[in-house]
């Protein structure tokens, strides 16, 4: 079973953006992969608005790239959170697979 890493949208319209992270997650498990969504954990420890926080915030999201075997770029929309996240895969080497919206929702069909 893969490790993939869950990168998509998180500020903005959150609870669309929640909402769409849970279902890349489903995809994820339906596809016998493992999903990692920080964005589903850290901002119920940390607020994302307070700079400090969202900076810790993303270089603990960056440490748990760093064990996942691909990086899954989800939808179509890339944040400033979500370039860090590429990024970082790109130099160290992880894959980046691009999943369109109509890919994850359509595994519910």
């Amino acid at each position: 079973m893969k490790l993939v890493y869950i990168c998509s949208p998180y500020a903005g319209e959150v609870e669309r953006n929640i909402r769409f992270a849970q279902e890349a997650c489903r995809y994820a498990i339906s596809q016998n992969c493992a999903p990692v969504a920080v964005h589903l954990i850290y901002p119920q420890l940390l607020d994302d608005m307070v700079p400090k926080e969202r900076k810790i915030g993303i270089q603990m999201g960056l440490r748990i790239l760093i064990t996942c075997e691909e990086l899954w770029l989800c939808g179509s929309c890339v944040s400033t959170g979500m370039l860090y996240e590429l990024k970082e895969a790109e130099q160290l080497g992880i894959p980046v697979r691009k999943v369109s919206e109509e890919e994850i929702m359509e595994h519910r069909k």
